[in-house]
């Protein structure tokens, strides 16, 4: 089966969501490898996430984080 294309809306989404987690990560002066300790998730996978390369990373993962950051 051929990979789809993202579609237009949901990248934007994906990349606001990357920004304000990154947003959210320094307001509360978080390093990533802090964030990812607190998260209980690897520094590679918080750097994924604020890049917004969110391919591959669990939802799990970025409810954790999200649940850190409050």
């Amino acid at each position: 089966m051929p990979k789809l294309p993202i579609p237009l809306p949901v990248a934007r989404a994906l990349s606001n969501l990357a920004e304000d987690l990154s947003r959210a990560r320094r307001r509360r002066r978080f390093s990533q490898a802090s964030l990812a300790e607190r998260s209980g998730v690897s520094i590679a996978t918080v750097r994924r996430m604020e890049r917004g390369d969110l391919a591959g990373v669990r939802v799990e993962h970025l409810a954790r984080v999200i649940y850190v950051l409050g």
